[in-house]
């Protein structure tokens, strides 16, 4: 522990047991326990380090004036000083543990009633009972009967934390070490430790008091959640729903004897709670069961009798709604018997062979005793709408399932979904096979739309899809023309759209007809008056653009937007959406460009005049668009842009379009490095880096800076998923070298990066200066003859805003280490006065001057580091305090513990 620490934490705790003196910020109290626990994690003794804290609880624990929160910090502080065996043999020896956890004590000086009070007593347990001498403490002194009563507390948090404390009890100690242990973490002896059940009697290293009192605690605990399991009124079903939750933890983490202990007391209460039949505890209960069932065939024995029969008595209760939900919970939790998944899939199909009428139950029925009631159940709309979600949700991990547990081909169930979508807008004709008597129920219902668009999004991979591709293509379209489809029904229709897009190997089966249609539709919607079907439409055409098909089986590739689209007319489209008044639809616009012309850029194709005119745009939004996230992927357009020529050709190369893209580079990197959100000028280091990336590549000792991660993603970001190579070129002379670093001198790159070394938001600096330590280590530990001739390379730095905090970096500098300066450094920043004029400096001379490797550690630490040290927080308290109690204090100058 820190040497100041040590020195002020008495005056700390002195301040805590002052009751006259209350912690204006509780939030120290727990930074304090945070503090301590890392001590205590990391090995140490706090009774050792901190002897003053033992005198601390002894001075607050009889004070009855003190303050509720410091009191719940000292039990729980106790508690974790008697984590350790040694630690609790020596507060048990100076009788500080039967003081401080002595409940007569507690409810006599009626402090008990505080809920903070009792959350830290709890706390205060949980954290001793690493051991089994605090467990004897704890059974011996029965806290067993108070712990159990807290389960029901008034309070939520209280309750919350006593229902933990069991499952704690409960788990740790069903092994406990086979020698010594100090209760401390220490990962090399646990690893040499051999566990022992505490229920083994003939393992000499378990004492036998130790067996018996976790026995004793087991027994009462799992007959206690007998009891508790059935509501004896209403108002009881929250204490059941936490008990269910309690057990379901604990079955599946126990080992088989208390696993066993537990089903043996509480199988009887289960039955009688699957009897009762309350819908409310239908999913806990099935929590439990399949938490039961699947913890007692891991070692391949044979499930437990008394699991099987509740996993049936769940799949035959009357109630539709919950037999729904227990079978849809049963196939969710991946269980592998196959008798329940088969009946458990046969129940949430039913849903859909009655509303569609299509055998998906096969000729087979007896096993369907269920048909009549959940019919009469989607009479209701309500609970029509609620089973329906249910089912649908759960079709695409119904076709995954074996074929022996499947009762009908997996592709029927892609025409049931279809089939469904088709009812709901309203298409489908009264002499359909389903039941048009339910139908009522879910026309023009948009909950069930976007649950059957979800589920035929995930459809797409299931066996037999693509022989569906044709109806699921007209479906989807007829739901985009449907002037009733609301903006989410539009979106997930898209979204199912290019799922179903990538099954198609080819694109001869949708006919001239579907793509007219296609062609129609978006055309409408991109001009719809709500602005978020505008932008699902725009987002839809950039996806299309990046899924490559083929038109027919053997042609080359092409992608799914020129194969459908016919690619013509996308791009005016796409350019008019830059001109939207919401700024969500440009930004969606300029991605699905980026998208749309890549194919063209990798060619290496002359830009179009479109294509110019969409530049000139895209750098007046990056200049005058008020909205961040346009700008943002006006940058990563450019990025994508500057990647696919990149590709292709050398740097040198000169062509127009070369030209024309360097010249709006270095336009982007001077606009973005000056933006006012930070998102921006990360992009624009981005463009920086591949600049950098591509100028010295192949020069010895240069290494790329994010070849392992690239900054923030953004929904925005218009960067093809494709991976791109830099074209690289070999170099041999520093001449070179000079000419690089001039090169990307005159690209505005170094401009770009000082500029973001100085800014405010700390994740611009910190890629700039990460970016500048690379080009440093790339151009300076050359030779000396090649050191003064990389010196004739300048920047210019100028007199005002980010070249002014440079020119001041430097010059605070010089001023600190004069008399070592070299007369050519000396030439090199005459002038630098910090006015309104520029400077022109050597690069190599600023990267060696900027103590770039200082401030990177600055800013990798983070502001917290100076402020959430222990020593911070102790200083705080006692400031705190000071001023709270000062007489001269006035309202609202008190000052405040730092929050971390």
């Amino acid at each position: 522990m820190d040497r100041e620490c040590v020195l002020l934490l008495p005056s700390v705790c002195e301040v805590l047991a002052d009751s006259g003196r209350s912690v204006p910020d509780d939030t120290s109290l727990e930074k304090l326990l945070d503090w301590f626990t890392g001590l205590t994690e990391a090995g140490g003794s706090l009774l050792e380090a901190c002897p003053c804290l033992l005198k601390f609880i002894s001075t607050v624990v009889p004070n009855k004036a003190s303050d509720p929160g410091v009191l719940s910090f000292t039990l729980r502080l106790t508690g974790l000083m008697a984590a350790s065996e040694d630690g609790f043999k020596m507060l048990q020896e100076q009788s500080v543990l039967n003081q401080v956890f002595n409940l007569q004590h507690w409810q006599e000086a009626g402090l008990w009633d505080d809920p903070c009070l009792r959350i830290g007593w709890i706390l205060g347990l949980r954290s001793m009972l690493q051991h089994p001498k605090a467990l004897s403490f704890f059974v011996q002194s029965d806290f067993i009967a108070s712990l159990l009563q807290l389960q029901t507390d008034k309070s939520l948090f209280v309750a919350s934390a006593a229902n933990q404390m069991l499952a704690h009890i409960l788990l740790f100690f069903q092994k406990v070490s086979s020698a010594g242990s100090n209760g401390v973490n220490n990962k090399e002896e646990d690893e040499r430790r051999i566990h022992h059940s505490v229920t083994d009697l003939e393992s000499p290293a378990v004492p036998m008091e130790t067996c018996e009192e976790y026995g004793a605690v087991v027994k009462g605990i799992s007959e206690y959640l007998k009891e508790s399991l059935i509501p004896k009124e209403n108002t009881k079903l929250h204490q059941s729903l936490q008990i269910l939750k309690l057990l379901a933890l604990l079955l599946a983490q126990a080992g088989p004897p208390l696993r066993d202990k537990l089903l043996e007391t509480v199988t009887d209460s289960l039955e009688e709670l699957v009897a009762a039949g309350c819908s409310q505890l239908t999913l806990p209960l099935m929590d439990v069961i399949l938490a039961a069932n699947s913890s007692c065939g891991p070692d391949g024995r044979v499930p437990d009798q008394r699991v099987t029969r509740l996993l049936s008595s769940m799949l035959t209760i009357s109630r539709p709604a919950d037999l729904i939900h227990a079978a849809a919970a049963l196939l969710c939790r991946g269980h592998h018997d196959t008798v329940h998944t088969a009946r458990a899939v046969r129940i949430l199909l039913l849903p859909l062979d009655i509303i569609t009428g299509l055998t998906l139950l096969g000729t087979n029925t007896t096993a369907d005793e269920h048909q009549v009631s959940v019919f009469e159940q989607l009479k209701s709309k309500t609970s029509c709408i609620s089973m329906i979600c249910v089912c649908l949700t759960n079709t695409p991990q119904i076709t995954l399932t074996p074929s022996e547990v499947l009762p009908c081909l997996p592709v029927l169930i892609v025409t049931a979904v279809v089939s469904l979508l088709r009812i709901c807008s309203g298409i489908s004709s009264s002499s359909s096979a389903g039941c048009s008597e339910v139908w009522r129920n879910v026309i023009g219902s948009g909950k069930v739309q976007k649950c059957a668009l979800d589920a035929l999004t995930a459809l797409n991979s299931s066996p037999g899809a693509k022989e569906k591709i044709s109806e699921v293509f007209t479906i989807l379209i007829q739901y985009l023309n449907n002037p009733d489809s609301d903006p989410t029904v539009l979106h997930k229709s898209y979204q199912a759209f290019i799922k179903w897009i990538g099954v198609c190997t080819d694109l001869s089966l949708i006919t001239d007809q579907l793509r007219q249609d296609l062609v129609e539709v978006v055309k409408k919607r991109a001009c719809d008056m709500r602005w978020e079907v505008r932008d699902s439409t725009v987002e839809f055409l950039g996806h299309l653009a990046g899924v490559h098909v083929s038109v027919t089986s053997g042609e080359d590739v092409c992608d799914a937007s020129e194969a459908l689209l016919g690619g013509c007319w996308a791009t005016p489209l796409l350019k008019e959406a830059l001109q939207d008044p919401e700024s969500y639809v440009r930004a969606s616009a300029i991605s699905a460009l980026a998208k749309t012309l890549t194919h063209s850029w990798q060619q290496g194709a002359a830009l179009t005049q479109d294509q110019t005119e969409i530049v000139s745009r895209l750098l007046e939004i990056l200049s005058q668009d008020t909205e961040g996230f346009p700008r943002r992927a006006a940058v990563q357009y450019f990025i994508s842009w500057f990647l696919s020529h990149s590709s292709l050709s050398p740097p040198s190369s000169s062509t127009p379009s070369t030209s024309f893209l360097m010249q709006c580079v270095r336009t982007v990197l001077s606009q973005g490095s000056a933006d006012l959100d930070w998102e921006v000028k990360v992009h624009t280091l981005e463009l920086a880096e591949l600049l950098l990336d591509q100028a010295f590549s192949a020069h010895r000792g240069y290494r790329k800076g994010s070849d392992a991660h690239r900054a923030l993603q953004h929904p925005y970001g218009v960067v093809s998923d494709r991976a791109y190579t830099l074209h690289t070129h070999t170099v041999t002379h520093t001449e070179a070298a000079q000419s690089d670093l001039a090169h990307v001198v005159k690209q505005g790159v170094i401009s770009a990066l000082l500029s973001g070394l100085v800014d405010c938001d700390r994740p611009v600096g910190l890629k700039a200066c990460r970016l500048l330590i690379i080009l440093r280590e790339t151009i300076c530990p050359l030779s000396l003859g090649a050191l003064d001739a990389m010196a004739t390379v300048s920047c210019e730095l100028l007199g005002r805003g980010w070249g002014k905090e440079i020119t001041k970096i430097l010059g605070m500098e010089k001023s600190d280490r004069a008399r070592e300066a070299d007369i050519s450094a000396q030439r090199s920043f005459s002038g630098a006065d910090g006015g309104g004029d520029s400077v022109t400096v050597s690069v190599c001379e600023v990267l060696r001057s900027l103590d770039l490797d200082e401030r990177l550690d600055v800013l990798t630490q983070s502001s917290d580091h100076v402020h959430n040290s222990p020593l911070s927080l102790l200083q705080d308290i006692l400031t705190a305090s000071a001023a709270h109690t000062h007489p001269d204090t006035k309202p609202g100058q008190e000052v405040i513990v730092d929050c971390y």
